[in-house]
C-alpha cells in the first residue's frame, strides 16, 4: 500500500490499543532502513501474529493469492485453464486444484499437529490472527490495488496454516509430480492427459550455495556465515526479511517465506545457520503389479489389495457445475502416472509415490530450537533429533569458531542393497531422477529403525554430518563434498550421488573458496567479494582454446573478438557474457566437450581441456555462430553490457542485475526469461547474509535482491534491488539500541 495508506492503519492500530492493553495478543513492530520490520511480543502467539501483520503490509495480495492456492480455488477464482507457477513449473488451475484437494489431507494434519511442539502451534495460531488482523485494519482502501475487492481476499483459518506448511514440506518431491498425481487414471476412465516428463531438480525453483568458516581460517577466531540461497522471484518462495523478539526466549533474524511465522535461516547472537537444497530423494516410486480383473486392486505379496478411492469436487466459476475427480493412492501413497516416460498407468502395472516429507510437521519445531540454539551443537541435536528439516541441508557457525554441515533430512531408509535387490525392469530407465522399487514385495518399503520419530525414515546416524574448524560448504551436489579435502564416507544413494562429477558451480566453490583463504585469513570484505563472485568458471575453462580455433570459421570473427575483449564475469559492465551464455546453452551438455575426462580423486578440477579437436571443434564454432546470430536477432549487441541485457523492470525502470547462471560456473546465480529489450531474472540469488560475531552480538550484512515487498506502491519494491545492483550490503540492526538508531517512522503496536 502507499504510505500515507500505511500511515494511516499504523496510527488506527495504535489508536486502539489502550483500550485492550491487557488481552491476548500485543506485538510491536518497528521499520528499519529497506523497511525491515522487527517484531516484538511477550508470547510466542504474539510473534506469529506480529509477523503476520508485517508480512501483510508488505506482500498481502501474494499471500492472499497463495491462500487461494492451497484451499484448492484456483479455478472458481482465475478459471481453469489459467495457470499457476509452483517451483519454476507453470501448472493448469485444474491440476493444482486437484493436487491440493487431494495430496494434502487434512483431517490427517489436523490430527498430527501435535508434533509441530507447543510453540509451532502458537505460532500458527498468532500468524492467523495477525493476517486476520490486517485485513480488518485495512479496510478496502487499504488493501493493494493488485487485490482490492477481489472475492478471494478473505479471513484465514488455522487449517489454512496446515495447508501451507504441508505445500512446502512436499515442494521437492510431490509437488515436481503435480500433474502425474492430479491425472492419473486407471485405464478406460477419461483422465487430462499428462505429458510431463520426469522432472529436473530445477522443477523445484530453489537451489543455493551456503558456506560456514571455522575459527582456525577466519581473521577473528569465530564462526562466520555465507548464505546465498537461490530461491524464485516472483511467487510464494521469495523471502522476506524480519526480526522476532520474545525478551528471555527468542531473538532471531533473517529470513523466511510466505506464511512463515519466524526466520528459517538467519542468525541469532550465537550461532548463524543458511540453508541449501539436497541432492537427497526425499521419496520413492514404486511399481505396482495390479489385478488383471481390476487395475484398482493390486497385488503385495500375492495379496490383493483395494486402492483406496477420494473423490474431489473442485468449484467452478460463474455458478458452473464442479469438477469431480476421483483419484487412487495405496500404502505407499499416491498413483502417478507419466506415459510419456514409460510410467503409464496400464491393465497390468501402476506407480504409486511414497513421499517421507508427507504431514513432516516437525519442520518448524525444528527451526524453532535452532533459532535458540546457543552453539553448533544445538542446531546438529535439533536437525538428528526431529529429523524434520524437509529438503535442504544445514550450514552453521557460531561464535566459538565451529563450523557444521547436515545433510540430515526427511529421506526414506533405503540402502543401497535394497535399491538393488528390489529393482524393476523400469527402475533403470529412471534411475537418473528417482529411486523406484518393487511393490509386489512388502519386504521393499522402506526399512524401519528403532528410534527415528517416523517409521521409515533414514536415521540421522546414517546421514552426513561433517563438523570442522575450518570451512564447509555446499552448492546443491551431494553429501559426498562438503569439504575438498576431506570427502564424507560413501552412504546410501537416496542422499545422492558419490564419486560422480559434480556441477561446475560446485567447482567453482571449491576453487574460489581455497583462493580467498590460500591469501590469509578470512575478512568480512573476502566474504563478501566471494559471495558476489561473478566469475564464470565455464569461460576460463573454454573461451581462449575456442579462440585458439576461430580462424577456422570466418563467419565466427566477430563473435570471437567479442568474447576475447570480454572479462569472463557477469557484471554488469562485462561485455559479452549474454553472448557466451547463449553459446553455453547450446554445448555445455556435448558429450565429446572435453579432453580429460572426470577423475574422481580430483573432482574440483575434472573433466576439463575443451576438444577443439575435428569435429568437435567444427561443431563448437557452429554454435558459437549460431548462438551470435540469435543474439542479434534479439535486437542486442555482442558486445552489449550484460547490465543492459539483464534487468529488473521496476516501476518504469531498468535495474541492472549482475549474476548469471549456474550452469555457467558463476557462484552468483541469476536464471532469466526473455523480456522486451533483454532478460530479467526469475530465479537465482536472493536474501545473501555474511554473518559473523563480536562480543557483543552478531554482525550481519545482508541484501535482498528482490526487495520486501511485491507492492508497486511500496516504498521498498525496488530499494534493495537498487542496493543490488551497486553491491551495496546493509549492517543490519540487531540490539535494541541499533534499531531505535536505525528506526524509519513510528513504532506499530498492534492488540486484541
Amino acid at each position: 500500500m502507499r504510505m500515507i495508506g500505511w500511515a494511516a492503519l499504523a496510527a488506527a492500530a495504535v489508536t486502539g490499543v489502550a483500550a485492550q492493553a491487557q488481552d491476548d495478543l500485543d506485538a510491536t513492530i518497528v521499520r528499519t532502513d529497506y523497511g525491515i520490520p522487527h517484531v516484538t511480543a511477550d508470547s510466542w502467539e504474539g510473534i506469529g501474529y506480529g509477523v503476520a501483520y508485517a508480512y501483510a503490509q508488505d506482500n498481502f495480495c501474494l499471500l492472499a493469492e497463495e491462500f487461494v492456492t492451497i484451499r484448492g480455488e484456483r479455478s472458481m477464482y482465475f478459471g481453469p485453464e489459467g495457470k499457476v507457477l509452483h517451483g519454476s513449473q507453470e501448472v493448469d488451475n485444474l491440476s493444482s486444484d486437484v493436487f491440493m484437494r487431494s495430496v494434502i489431507d487434512l483431517p490427517r494434519l489436523r490430527a498430527g499437529a501435535g508434533a509441530q511442539g507447543r510453540e509451532a502451534n502458537l505460532l500458527a495460531a498468532g500468524y492467523v490472527a495477525g493476517y486476520n488482523r490486517f485485513l480488518r485494519d485495512a479496510g478496502t482502501e487499504g488493501i493493494p490495488a493488485e487485490c482490492r475487492g477481489k472475492p478471494w481476499v478473505k479471513p484465514i483459518t488455522n487449517d489454512d496454516m496446515l495447508r501451507l506448511t504441508e505445500k512446502q514440506m512436499l515442494l521437492a518431491s510431490a509437488m515436481p509430480f503435480l500433474p502425474a498425481i492430479a491425472n492419473a487414471a486407471p485405464p478406460g476412465v477419461p483422465a487430462q492427459a499428462s505429458a510431463m516428463d520426469l522432472p529436473e531438480r530445477e522443477d523445484m525453483g530453489v537451489g543455493s550455495n551456503g558456506w560456514a568458516f571455522g575459527g582456525d581460517v577466519t581473521q577473528d577466531g569465530r564462526g562466520l556465515v555465507i548464505g546465498n540461497p537461490h530461491f524464485p522471484w516472483q511467487g510464494p518462495n521469495r523471502f522476506w526479511q524480519v526480526h522476532a523478539t520474545i525478551p528471555g526466549k527468542l531473538d532471531v533474524m533473517g529470513s523466511t517465506l510466505a506464511g512463515g511465522p519466524i526466520p528459517t535461516l538467519g542468525f541469532n547472537r550465537d550461532i548463524a545457520w543458511t540453508h541449501t537444497v539436497t541432492a537427497a530423494r526425499h521419496f520413492t516410486l514404486f511399481q505396482l503389479a495390479l489385478d488383471p480383473a481390476d487395475p484398482t486392486r493390486y497385488v503385495v505379496d500375492g495379496k490383493p489389495m483395494e486402492m483406496t478411492q477420494r473423490t474431489v469436487s473442485v468449484p467452478m466459476p460463474d455458478g458452473a457445475a464442479p469438477v469431480e475427480r476421483t483419484l487412487y493412492s495405496t500404502i505407499y501413497g499416491p498413483l502417478v502416472a507419466m506415459p510419456q516416460v514409460g510410467l503409464a498407468w496400464t491393465d497390468t502395472m501402476a506407480f504409486s509415490m511414497r513421499d517421507a516429507n508427507s504431514a513432516n510437521q516437525r519442520a518448524l519445531g525444528t527451526w524453532v530450537r535452532i533459532a535458540q540454539a546457543t552453539n553448533v551443537d544445538d542446531v546438529r541435536k535439533a536437525v538428528t533429533e526431529t529429523l524434520g528439516i524437509p529438503w535442504v541441508n544445514t550450514i552453521v557457525a557460531d561464535r566459538y569458531g565451529n563450523a557444521l554441515h547436515a545433510d540430515v533430512t526427511s529421506v526414506p531408509n533405503v540402502s543401497a542393497e535394497k535399491v538393488a535387490e528390489c529393482a524393476t525392469p523400469f527402475s533403470g530407465l529412471v534411475a537418473s531422477r528417482l529411486t523406484l522399487l518393487d511393490g509386489a514385495r512388502s519386504e521393499c518399503n522402506w526399512t524401519v529403525t528403532k528410534g527415528t520419530p517416523v517409521p521409515g525414515l533414514l536415521p540421522a546416524s546414517e546421514q552426513a554430518i561433517q563438523q570442522r574448524r575450518d570451512s564447509v560448504a555446499n552448492s546443491n551436489d551431494s553429501y559426498w563434498l562438503s569439504n575438498a579435502s576431506a570427502p564424507n564416507k560413501q552412504l546410501s544413494p537416496i542422499l545422492g550421488a558419490w564419486g560422480e562429477p559434480v556441477t561446475l558451480r560446485t567447482r567453482a566453490n571449491f576453487q574460489e573458496t581455497d583462493a580467498v583463504l590460500a591469501i590469509g585469513p578470512l575478512t568480512r570484505e573476502r566474504a563478501q567479494a566471494l559471495a558476489f563472485s561473478n566469475r564464470s568458471l565455464a569461460a576460463e575453462m573454454v573461451v581462449d582454446p575456442l579462440l585458439s580455433i576461430c580462424k577456422a570459421e570466418p563467419a565466427a570473427k566477430a563473435a570471437c573478438g567479442v568474447l576475447a575483449g570480454w572479462d569472463r564475469r557477469v557484471e554488469i559492465d562485462s561485455r559479452g557474457a549474454f553472448l557466451f551464455t547463449s553459446f553455453w546453452d547450446k554445448v555445455s551438455k556435448r558429450p565429446d566437450l572435453w579432453s580429460t575426462p572426470f577423475d574422481p580423486a580430483d573432482p574440483v578440477n575434472t573433466p576439463r581441456d575443451l576438444n577443439t579437436q575435428g569435429e568437435a571443434g567444427t561443431k563448437l564454432l557452429a554454435a558459437l555462430v549460431e548462438a551470435a546470430s540469435e543474439v542479434e536477432a534479439k535486437g542486442i549487441a555482442l558486445d552489449a553490457p550484460w547490465g543492459e541485457v539483464q534487468f529488473a523492470p521496476r516501476n518504469g525502470t531498468r535495474i541492472p542485475i549482475h549474476g548469471g547462471p549456474g550452469d555457467a560456473g558463476i557462484l552468483n546465480v541469476q536464471y532469466a526469461n526473455p523480456i522486451e529489450g533483454g532478460i530479467t531474472p526469475f530465479h537465482g540469488t536472493s536474501y545473501i547474509q555474511i554473518v559473523g560475531f563480536d562480543e557483543d552480538g552478531p554482525v550481519a550484512d545482508a541484501i535482498l535482491s528482490y526487495s520486501q515487498s511485491t507492492n508497486p506502491a511500496s516504498p521498498h519494491y525496488a530499494d534493495q534491488t537498487e542496493a543490488y545492483a551497486i553491491k551495496a550490503w546493509n549492517r543490519l540492526p540487531f540490539s535494541a539500541e541499533e534499531i531505535e538508531a536505525a528506526r524509519q517512522g513510528d513504532v506499530l503496536r498492534i492488540a486484541e
